[in-house]
């Protein structure tokens, strides 16, 4: 798409190899996969996966078979595994050479007849256990008999089990542990059923940060601290990782308003001086939450914090710059560093009540990414 907008975020691959490096080596000797569903959570699913890749990113992982496809499009031949289980697209999962997570005796029936409809090769599949998410996965009872299933059909290997946790961002809970140990008993009655697989995982981002001893197994699947985004506050600084996202635009119009002057829809900021309000081609449509303001939210320009002024509108937003003088075309830092002042999704997240993997999914498509 031709832009004309002076708006942009930039993505810094070479911060997404660091982190996928520093992840990798924490892992080892599990492999990791770069989860880039999501579009790379918001950064570009392609660029992201290849310079994943690049750093040592041995498997990708995406939601949908959409998000596969897009990959294979793009040349990338990495193994991926889809993590939900996907009936409908048994034929374009088989046809990709993706790999599958299954759940169900449907999803596992699908998988065959496409595998026999195509006449490929048996395809790989991985199981899921619902260890206590209960959001998808068979149930521990269930395990054995799915997995007996799977083995069964010769269009299919099992490669892999798994599982995901519900709290692993929240260390202190013990409900992981209790997860650990659910899936541990289901691992130990598949393997006393005789049922063979050649891989176990179970463990994101802040499971590898937090319980990287128990949760490790073979295969440790990384989204959000791949791309320098701590899976929650309290677990920054436990590895060094840096933010690959900036999110920028330039100053489109300015004007000076004297004290009193209310600001934007519902006339809920009042500026408190004489002083020039900055005008951003930027909204909630592309992604700056529409609350951002009313709950303290602020850009950089010039290296200093201003405050947002009044309700951030669907394309445009207004900054209060005092007597701070700003011309059209200023650069302004929404996400990002400028000099010493640093603004991060963590900040927007806390401000918001939400958490930082909705922000940086939540830059929209129509802000073009840059990529150095």
């Amino acid at each position: 798409m031709t832009t004309y907008r002076p708006v942009w975020a930039e993505i810094d691959l070479d911060a997404i190899r660091a982190n996928v490096r520093t992840l990798a080596g924490v892992a080892s000797p599990a492999a990791l996969m770069t989860v880039v569903k999501a579009d790379g959570y918001g950064h570009g699913a392609v660029p992201a996966a290849r310079a994943a890749l690049d750093a040592g990113a041995q498997w990708l992982g995406v939601a949908l078979v959409e998000e596969g496809a897009e990959l294979r499009a793009a040349g990338i031949d990495a193994r991926v595994l889809v993590l939900s289980e996907p009936p409908p697209a048994a034929p374009a999962v088989v046809a990709l050479g993706l790999r599958p997570v299954a759940y169900t005796r449907p999803g596992i029936d699908a998988l065959a007849k496409a595998v026999a409809d195509s006449g490929a090769e048996p395809l790989p599949v991985h199981l899921k256990v619902d260890t206590g998410m209960h959001r998808v996965g068979c149930t521990a009872a269930d395990a054995c008999a799915l997995a007996e299933t799977i083995t069964a059909r010769d269009e299919l290997r099992l490669e892999g089990v798994l599982t995901h946790f519900a709290v692993a961002d929240e260390p202190d809970d013990p409900y992981t542990s209790e997860q650990l140990d659910r899936f541990e008993a289901a691992l130990d009655d598949l393997r006393g059923a005789g049922v063979e697989f050649d891989m176990v995982h179970a463990a994101n981002s802040a499971a590898l940060l937090t319980f990287t001893d128990r949760a490790r197994f073979d295969l440790v699947r990384c989204g959000i601290a791949a791309y320098g985004v701590p899976p929650a506050p309290s677990l920054a600084g436990r590895v060094p990782l840096r933010p690959a996202m900036a999110l920028k635009a330039r100053v489109s119009h300015v004007k000076r308003l004297p004290a009193g002057a209310r600001v934007s829809y519902g006339l809920r900021y009042t500026t408190p001086a004489e002083g020039t309000v900055a005008t951003v081609p930027i909204g909630y449509a592309d992604g700056v939450p529409r609350a951002l303001s009313a709950s303290g939210g602020a850009v950089l320009v010039g290296g200093r914090r201003h405050p947002i002024a009044g309700t951030v509108t669907m394309d445009q937003l207004m900054v209060d710059m005092g007597d701070t003088p700003v011309a059209v075309g200023d650069e302004v830092v929404l996400l990002g560093r400028d000099g010493d002042a640093e603004i991060t999704a963590d900040e927007w997240a806390d401000r918001l009540g939400t958490i930082a993997y909705e922000i940086v999914c939540g830059i929209g498509r129509r802000v073009p990414r840059s990529y150095g």
